[in-house]
């Protein structure tokens, strides 16, 4: 990622009061509210900037194998920028993770709701898990090298119960609770136990497949590749909608 050019450490991305005025009262209106608002763009470049470096290595050292020194440096800030708008790295995680979080979220809940209202209130497993799924997986598949890294640093932060629960709870539990419900829908005589089992494995297939560790690379010897998203969403939700099958119509049987 190219660098940024900084002036005077804070100068080119907080407000600072004017030593100028004098002068400012001699330029035009216009002109004036021209360089305020290409500062403001520049400021805000600066931190689009620095939250993809940040979620970048994020996704590759965790959250404590990273410094904000070490992100500032990838960006060609000063580090005192970043404990000015951050406090700590902790809260530059927190924005990190949920500066994404939100976009895949609405998406998933907009498109369950819209397939519920479109089956009027009968939704099918697969149509369920269609939704959810391919909803998130067109993110990985369009969204770009950005999009991938936010899906590893998901799957760390799933993985992680001191810290990363809460993260995952606090951005996702509405739109997981979604899911749940039109599948209650969908298998109105399944339990309520196998249902939540049923996306305890949904979530943790997703999970493992967003981290692209790359070993299905060399167990498959190359066959498949553990960044083909496109491939993934051709088969998960089918696969996910017979182990549900499998596991309600167990039910029955026992």
């Amino acid at each position: 990622m190219e660098a940024l050019e900084t002036r005077s450490d804070r100068a080119d991305f907080c407000p600072a009061v004017s030593t100028q005025q004098g002068n400012d009262s001699l330029v035009p209106e216009k002109a004036r509210s021209q360089r305020r608002t290409t500062k403001a763009e520049q400021r805000a470049d600066t931190m689009e900037q620095i939250l993809d470096v940040a979620e970048y290595l994020f996704s590759k050292h965790g959250l404590h194998g990273v410094t904000l020194k070490d992100v500032a440096k990838r960006v060609g800030v000063h580090h005192t920028l970043l404990n000015y708008y951050f406090d700590d790295k902790k809260k530059l995680f927190d924005t990190v993770f949920a500066r994404r979080a939100v976009v895949t979220s609405e998406r998933r809940l907009r498109a369950l709701d819209e397939y519920d209202a479109a089956t009027g209130g009968k939704p099918t497993l697969e149509g369920a898990l269609h939704a959810f799924l391919d909803t998130d997986l067109d993110l990985y598949i369009e969204g770009g090298e950005g999009w991938k890294n936010y899906g590893a640093l998901g799957a760390l932060v799933s993985n992680t119960p001191e810290w990363g629960a809460e993260l995952m709870d606090t951005h996702f539990d509405p739109v997981v609770l979604r899911l749940i419900e039109l599948l209650k829908k969908a298998l109105p005589d399944c339990s309520e136990e196998n249902i939540f089992w049923g996306y305890h494995f949904v979530t943790g297939a997703l999970m493992v497949t967003l981290a692209r560790t790359g070993r299905i690379d060399k167990l498959s010897s190359g066959v498949c590749r553990s960044d083909d998203f496109a491939a993934v969403k051709a088969r998960m939700a089918s696969f996910m909608a017979a182990g549900f099958r499998q596991i309600c119509g167990n039910e029955r049987q026992d």
